[in-house]
């Protein structure tokens, strides 16, 4: 008995639809690095930003450097920034949107390109993050003279900060839709290959970049900025780290904000308040000076 067209058609496209949907589980299976870390090497200039070269695990890191307007007029930054951005990000563009938060304050923001990124040395992968992290930390210390050092991220820069802050003396953290990036992965994407693939992606992250158990070592304050709508990692992952941080915090959670939304008008001075008090926070305990807002 032979098959109507119409159903060997189906059957045929159900069949092409299977083999790829099995080819894309392995080729996720296979480059988990390349499912979770977008790179960019192009070219970003900024007028007021700078660049320092250090060196890295795997080779240079490239670090984008830019002051705050006070820290411009007096020409010596009170305290410094490190930073780190999302996957899709690069460290020139992470300047940018930092800049309006720390207004107020006389900071000097070194960026980081994690390797592969930007005119860093090395394979864009998650183990590689770490030690540069680590590396960026070092060589910012050495700057900064003694200097109180902020570290912030955002989204799978909050990784790389809360490893930092768990492993260096930071004088606080701003941490914008951290995700912990295992339980991310498995909870919110496994469904859709029956964790073949997500637990094999989730097995790629390693031990350092466990947000969970970071944040419980960390004891400096922290500001939280919580994006209510955003649908990459959504709120109940973002408060798992919340809940996990074991040092004082303070939430700016905004309702209407995706996971890219930029920090603007009117929301950027909750976070300027936030940040005020992360600053008075470092003055209590002596690492830093009071700053005036103008």
């Amino acid at each position: 008995m032979k098959w109507p067209l119409r159903k060997v058609h189906a059957k045929r496209v159900l069949w092409i639809i299977l083999a790829i949907y099995v080819v894309g589980i392995l080729l996720v299976s296979i480059f988990p690095d390349r499912v979770v870390l977008f790179p960019s090497h192009y070219a970003i200039n900024h007028p007021l930003m700078s660049r320092e070269t250090i060196a890295g695990p795997l080779g240079n890191l490239d670090i984008c450097v830019m002051r705050t307007p006070q820290a411009v007029i007096s020409n010596e930054p009170q305290a410094y920034l490190l930073a780190f951005n999302g996957n899709g990000s690069r460290a020139e563009n992470e300047l940018i949107r930092l800049l309006p938060m720390w207004e107020g304050h006389p900071v000097e923001i070194w960026a980081a390109n994690y390797p592969g990124y930007g005119q860093s040395a090395g394979a864009a992968t998650l183990r590689n993050i770490p030690a540069a992290a680590l590396a960026a930390y070092d060589a910012l210390a050495r700057h900064a003279n003694g200097k109180p050092i902020f570290v912030s991220g955002h989204s799978i820069g909050t990784t790389a900060a809360l490893y930092v802050a768990a492993h260096r003396p930071v004088a606080g953290l701003v941490l914008h839709n951290p995700p912990p990036l295992r339980q991310l992965i498995n909870g919110r994407f496994g469904w859709f290959d029956f964790w073949i693939a997500s637990s094999r992606v989730a097995a790629a992250v390693p031990d350092e970049l466990d947000s969970l158990a970071n944040a419980s070592r960390c004891k400096e304050p922290s500001v939280f900025i919580l994006a209510g709508h955003d649908t990459f990692v959504r709120p109940k992952y973002q408060q798992m780290v919340v809940d996990a941080y074991a040092g004082p915090k303070e939430l700016v959670k905004i309702a209407s904000y995706e996971h890219n939304t930029p920090v603007t008008a009117p929301e950027v001075t909750a976070v300027r308040v936030k940040i005020d008090w992360l600053w008075k926070q470092a003055e209590g305990s002596g690492k830093v000076v009071p700053s005036e807002r103008p």
